[in-house]
């Protein structure tokens, strides 16, 4: 059995948990996660808010997060070789700027929001140059924010997420030229809903330093995961329709 024969199957399986109906637990926890965040003050929630819009429109307009390029002629299995690697240099530096911050108390965990965004995004970044993608195409920073949604989001909206997702590259000539109709609004909701209790723990006196670096390195290799998996996605789906039409497909991994 080869690489991708193997990788299959487990491609197979994502898709099949994603695409189930949410269970007893799912809502139970849906549930219990909009009850704490009736709790927690409106600052805070304003403070997430615009640290998720400032993330949003560096990654559209900017060029924060821009610096890798694309890399060619490396086959899939040592792609994601890399790339493993990078998921856990990343998860290692969000559980130490986790550590420091939650350290720090009640403000420096506020601090930690828009830093961990920050990582979590040159992550994504990064992934995308592996698997030869050039993300100076804004449709290539969609996706990623689309990757993004998928991991932080409700069974549900996961859910939507993913049918728009898939046959990506069929569908990206599609969408619109004016990348401010991107609906961060949705975008940021989500996110800040998916804030789990060991987030807001973080910000507790004494325990707040191990919360925050078990939260920021699980909350990474979740995002790194859902990552690989995307790519995988769109590469086999890629492959399929190259066999399909007789055509080789020229637009995968920088080919």
């Amino acid at each position: 059995m080869n690489y991708e024969q193997k990788i299959t199957s487990e491609v197979d399986f994502w898709k099949f948990k994603i695409l189930q109906k949410p269970s007893l637990l799912n809502k139970v926890t849906d549930s219990v996660q909009k009850k704490i965040n009736s709790y927690i003050p409106d600052k805070i929630h304003s403070a997430i808010t615009t640290a998720i819009k400032q993330m949003v429109k560096a990654v559209l307009f900017g060029s924060t997060f821009t610096t890798a390029k694309p890399l060619t002629h490396l086959t899939l299995m040592h792609r994601e070789a890399l790339i493993k690697q990078k998921i856990e240099s990343y998860k290692k530096t969000g559980a130490a700027e986790g550590g420091i911050t939650g350290a720090g108390g009640f403000l420096m965990s506020l601090a930690d929001f828009p830093l961990l965004l920050g990582i979590k995004m040159k992550m994504l970044f990064d992934i995308a140059a592996v698997y030869g993608y050039d993300v100076k195409d804004y449709r290539e920073r969609l996706f990623i924010l689309h990757i993004f949604q998928l991991a932080f989001s409700s069974k549900e909206e996961s859910q939507n997420v993913f049918v728009k997702m898939q046959d990506w590259d069929n569908k990206a000539h599609q969408l619109p030229t004016n990348i401010d109709e991107f609906d961060w609004l949705t975008f940021q909701q989500q996110y800040r809903d998916y804030i789990d209790l060991a987030k807001l723990a973080q910000m507790l006196p004494f325990v707040g330093a191990a919360v925050g670096a078990v939260a920021n390195y699980k909350l990474i290799d979740k995002l790194g995961k859902t990552a690989m998996m995307s790519y995988r996605m769109r590469y086999f789906s890629l492959q399929y329709a190259s066999i399909t039409t007789d055509e080789p497909c020229n637009r995968m991994l920088g080919n």
